[in-house]
């Protein structure tokens, strides 16, 4: 690292985080931008079923060559279809049926004109051909495309990530988050010596004269920011592990050297599954297994190939985000964006502006791992402890149909307003029960933020409309105003949204109890002078 503030910086915000402080923010959209972010009249016609991405990488030249087989359904009549991919890589080549096809390219879209007649509920296939050397991911996984490093002993040591920026950074599909595919075979080509790791499970292994071929097979859908390309001189081992569903699969592929180190350390995948099932249900993915990887940047959570690269080290690169000490119980990686496999894979998000979605609750995951193997009290000042790190700059939710994400406080707004709405359920039984029925309600979907908000009001019994459009739509927090005069506590909540009613916590006249303030004055009786505030409630608290 060059400089001491950038080492301070990335050792004192969760890496997604980061990225947001560094990308200057954009005020203008763009053609492209809507092009890239909303379900175009080219998009809609066709419902995604199944890619064959099948490429061959060559580290030395930073080169990619392939193909990617996109078959479909067709839900209208439509001749023009809409493939993502980003330059500097190009589109050689589009058949159907034998016949080669015309694509124009628009920016970073390329409209393929069909020639055979597409017939409502018929399944067709397209075979797209590309090539070029893809985008250099410079601060991956901030800034996305291939990662091109060597190991200490310099082998080819390469990944890929592509979060925000999008999967058409290195390979081309349907670049939208609405669409997942239902299946996808991966078939990476890399010079002999290196190994590749992909998504899902290894199906064949083809050595060819001076490359080898690695056979990759999902068999659940998967957002195509998932996917992902792993290349080293990666060695394996693996445990089962006794699941909620059976036996699962945890193979663990990581640097030779590092073998020793890893088998030790990665303790925490187990430890973070038993949590995670409690808490959110069966991993979602038994079919395709689990998988942590080995990668050159700090990690990202490609859907049954979870990347790692934290050193081997316990918190974030050592260190802990909360500053409550809990961060040092865990490898911040491991545990982030495994929990991602529930919150991004499972349920995913339909537009990017909703990615509040995965970020929110993973990062409240963090806390429920604390939960469940240190206690109740610890958790609560783990997630606490992360308030320092809120910037209340912009509103959780972006701006739809563009591909703009919301405020980077998604991660640790989002896990504490999550904190506050487990107060307010008040039985945690009940809060793990809404967690686990997101996960079998929304299994393997693609969701809306009103969806989620909707069912856990529905399970919680509790009208929570204000409280989702303070704390997703509004940047400011709700304020507790309140005076203490002549025996009378007079309060109030200010800056909030209509009909913001929520109830709170608060310790006064030696007794914990619930107080039930709106946006008119109330006043009770009050003994002494002193009342206090649950700090289980993301809320400010003003003094008058």
């Amino acid at each position: 690292m060059k400089t001491s503030i950038y080492f301070l910086a990335i050792v004192l915000i969760p890496f997604t985080l980061f990225s947001q402080g560094l990308l200057q923010e954009k005020n203008t959209f763009t053609h492209q931008d809507t092009l890239r972010g909303s379900i175009t009249p080219e998009r809609e016609w066709w419902d995604l079923t199944y890619y064959h991405l099948d490429i061959s990488v060559d580290p030395d030249t930073k080169f990619i060559k392939g193909k990617n087989t996109v078959k479909y359904t067709v839900l209208k009549p439509y001749a023009v279809i809409q493939i993502d991919l980003q330059e500097p890589l190009y589109i050689t080549k589009v058949t159907q049926n034998g016949k080669e096809l015309k694509a124009s390219r628009d920016g970073n879209a390329y409209f393929i004109g069909l020639i055979d007649k597409q017939i409502l509920g018929s399944n067709n296939a397209i075979e797209i051909h590309y090539e070029g050397h893809p985008k250099e991911a410079i601060r991956a996984p901030w800034d996305g495309g291939f990662s091109w490093k060597k190991d200490t002993n310099g082998n080819h040591f390469v990944a890929t990530s592509c979060q925000g920026l999008g999967a058409s950074i290195w390979w081309p599909n349907k670049d939208h988050m609405y669409d997942e595919v239902d299946s996808m075979d991966i078939s990476v080509t890399v010079p002999k010596g290196l190994m590749n790791v992909s998504n899902g499970r290894l199906q064949s292994i083809v050595q060819n004269k001076s490359t080898t071929t690695y056979n990759w097979a999902v068999k659940n859908p998967i957002n195509n920011y998932g996917v992902n390309v792993n290349i080293g001189d990666y060695v394996h081992f693996s445990e089962v592990y006794s699941g909620e569903n059976g036996p699962l699969d945890m193979d663990y592929y990581v640097l030779r050297d590092n073998l020793e180190k890893a088998k030790t350390h990665f303790k925490d995948a187990p430890r973070m599954m038993e949590a995670f099932e409690h808490w959110f249900g069966p991993y979602p993915f038994y079919e395709d297994g689990f998988k942590l990887v080995e990668v050159p940047y700090l990690g990202m959570e490609h859907q049954s190939s979870v990347t790692y690269g934290n050193h081997y080290k316990m918190g974030y690169l050592g260190n802990d985000l909360s500053e409550s000490g809990w961060g040092l119980k865990f490898d911040f990686i491991i545990i982030h964006e495994a929990g991602h496999e529930w919150f991004a894979n499972n349920i995913t998000n339909k537009d990017i502006a909703d990615m509040w979605i995965h970020e929110g609750f993973t990062s409240y995951s963090e806390n429920l791992f604390v939960d469940y193997f240190y206690g109740k009290e610890a958790s609560a000042d783990y997630v606490i402890g992360t308030r320092k790190r809120i910037q209340n700059d912009r509103p959780l939710i972006g701006t739809y149909n563009i591909n703009k994400e919301g405020s980077g406080d998604m991660y640790y707004k989002g896990a504490n307003m999550l904190h506050t709405l487990r107060q307010l359920v008040a039985d945690d039984e009940k809060w793990r029960h809404i967690l686990r029925g997101l996960n079998k309600t929304f299994y393997h979907q693609t969701v809306t933020t009103k969806q989620i908000e909707d069912y856990i009001s529905e399970q919680s019994g509790i009208d929570l409309t204000a409280f989702f459009n303070q704390y997703l739509r509004q940047s400011h927090i709700p304020n507790l105003e309140y005076s203490i005069s002549n025996g009378s506590l007079k309060y109030r909540w200010n800056h909030v949204v209509a009909d913001f009613d929520m109830p709170i916590q608060v310790t006064f006249n030696n007794k914990d109890q619930w107080l039930y303030p709106t946006t008119e004055w109330k006043t009770t009786p009050i003994s002494d002078e002193k009342l206090i505030v649950d700090n289980d409630f993301y809320v400010q608290v003003s003094k008058l």
